[in-house]
């Protein structure tokens, strides 16, 4: 097989790939592995562009044994490291006086590499969530079946807590059942139309009693006539709830949460006809630190004071689920001691 042949049958290849032969040179090499390893490797020794003990001692094997081999080659493409899956195959009748070379093609397995971490950092806050209330209902039974068994008082206190911390897993599993329900139903777009104002006035109606034993005041300021969007009204009203809900718990006792409808037939965020709803409050603000991390399952800014007012951390995960289903944006802006404003863009 020509020089000629070989260069274009590796270049075909839709991935990294090289080829080495029995002088341990690199023969034939792609855009692709050029991108990833170097632009002048042809002509070059394997070991001094690899230079990965693992992916060397894979070549050599084949080389030598002229067997499969499979290895891996991690890299950086300058934002994120990189993992990538090195398949090594045999090829006789190739290369220098046709003595054979090696066929190298590198996968890009770094998508599966970071869906096995972010299963398995799940699971870890999962369990990490449920073992709190568990180990504390575990305990206080305990002491209700033996030194508080005959305390009328101490056993009516542990109940309410044990009450309390149940409540709390009850929640948890609550909220990640509505997790999992929104994330399978997140590629099918809502063909429903709901009219936006009335729902919001709706929601807002129901959080009152809440804001109210806060001492927050709510308001909906909304543009004339009806707004109507595609969208789930059930999911929606989850997404205005949560919003509307954390602000009234995190915006500060005495203070306001006011509720913004604005429509434009040409959003910059959707580059089309938008609705934006802002719920705006007035409290201590977040460190702009943990803003790119909200919508974060589990991700908390102040973990203590959320779960003392009964956050399970869930909640803007479910919403930003929700929002994309419905193909719309979601806007985080906050200063320390000003205040927050969540924005929920949808198109119209």
């Amino acid at each position: 097989m020509s020089t000629d042949l070989l260069e274009e049958l590796v270049s075909a290849i839709p991935m990294p790939a090289l080829m080495v032969d029995q002088t341990e040179r690199i023969i034939a090499a792609n855009t692709d592995a050029k991108t990833l390893l170097s632009q002048n490797i042809q002509g070059r020794h394997f070991a001094t562009i690899l230079r990965q003990p693992q992916v060397i001692e894979a070549m050599e094997q084949c080389l030598r044994t002229k067997g499969p081999t499979k290895t891996r080659h991690l890299s950086n493409d300058g934002a994120q490291d990189t993992t990538f899956e090195v398949q090594c195959r045999y090829m006789n009748g190739v290369g220098t006086v046709s003595g054979g070379a090696v066929l190298a093609i590198f996968q890009d397995v770094t998508h599966l590499d970071q869906a096995s971490q972010m299963r398995r950092d799940f699971v870890a806050n999962v369990s990490h969530e449920l073992r709190t209330p568990l180990t504390a209902l575990m305990g206080f039974i305990e002491t209700l079946r033996g030194p508080a068994r005959d305390d009328d008082a101490a056993r009516e206190r542990f109940l309410q807590i044990m009450d309390e911390e149940a409540n709390r897993m009850n929640r948890l599993v609550g909220d990640l059942l509505s997790l999992n329900r929104v994330e399978s139903e997140e590629r099918v777009r809502p063909k429903e139309e709901l009219e936006l104002t009335g729902l919001l006035q709706s929601t807002l109606n129901s959080l009152r009693p809440l804001a109210e034993d806060a001492g927050v005041s709510l308001s909906l300021n909304a543009v004339a006539g009806p707004i109507s969007v595609p969208g789930d009204s059930d999911q929606l009203r989850q997404v205005f709830t949560n919003l509307v809900e954390n602000a009234i718990k995190y915006g500060g006792s005495g203070e306001s949460v006011e509720v913004l409808v604005s429509a434009s037939e040409r959003d910059t965020a959707m580059r089309g006809p938008a609705v934006r709803v802002q719920i705006i409050d007035k409290g201590p603000g977040i460190d702009a630190v943990h803003l790119p991390r909200l919508t974060e399952r589990f991700y908390r800014a102040d973990s203590h004071r959320s779960r003392q007012l009964g956050g399970t951390g869930l909640g803007l995960a479910i919403v930003k689920h929700i929002v994309n289903r419905h193909r719309g944006r979601l806007r985080v802006e906050s200063d320390l001691g000003k205040g927050s404003v969540f924005t929920v863009i949808l198109p119209r």
